[in-house]
């Protein structure tokens, strides 16, 4: 059975560890992605994307090339976005990025977090038991590291909050498809 990579529409095989690293690093293996390319794999429409670079939530393309770091911004708020406000996921993003309009004063690269964020969800999480998606989500920020300028605690915080964001919207979507079939 295929898994979608969180925030996209990409279906991968299986999801293991490094699985969606592995898979970027080899879409971004010519250095960047173009906005139809974004929208291919996210299943957004330019508009949000060059809103959301407008609005500062993600930095300019670099020549009209998205960059890896770049796309998992826009996964990220894509994945949160149906669960939480912009301006809860601006602030939940702001705690790993000084300028959210600035990818160079990044304190975690956005492709990092969302790699581990991935990595997390390759362990036994039962989405009911809070200590499940706390431990988990402690286990994931051991791997940060620990001169960053954020603890592995606030880590460990933004993992659960894109956890419980991620979890609500994959219930309310297969509520949704429950109730199609529910329809006369």
């Amino acid at each position: 059975m295929s898994k979608t990579l969180p925030g996209t529409v990409i279906e991968i095989g299986a999801l293991t560890r490094g699985s969606s690293k592995q898979l970027f690093d080899s879409i971004f293996m010519t250095g960047g992605i173009t906005l139809s390319q974004v929208c291919i794999m996210t299943g957004l429409e330019p508009y949000l994307v060059q809103n959301w670079v407008r609005r500062k939530f993600v930095s300019s393309p670099k020549g009209r090339l998205y960059s890896q770091s770049q796309f998992c911004r826009i996964v990220i708020i894509n994945m949160l976005r149906e669960s939480l406000q912009i301006e809860q996921i601006c602030e939940l993003i702001s705690v790993t990025s000084v300028s959210l309009g600035d990818e160079s004063d990044d304190i975690i690269k956005d492709d990092f977090l969302y790699h581990k964020y991935v990595d997390m969800l390759c362990d036994e999480i039962n989405i009911s038991d809070r200590r499940s998606i706390e431990a988990a989500a402690d286990r994931a920020a051991e791997e940060f590291d620990n001169s960053l300028p954020v603890s592995k605690k606030q880590i460990s915080s933004i993992l659960q909050v894109m956890a419980y964001a991620h979890f609500a919207s994959v219930l309310r979507q297969r509520a949704q498809e429950i109730l199609a079939d529910v329809k006369p």
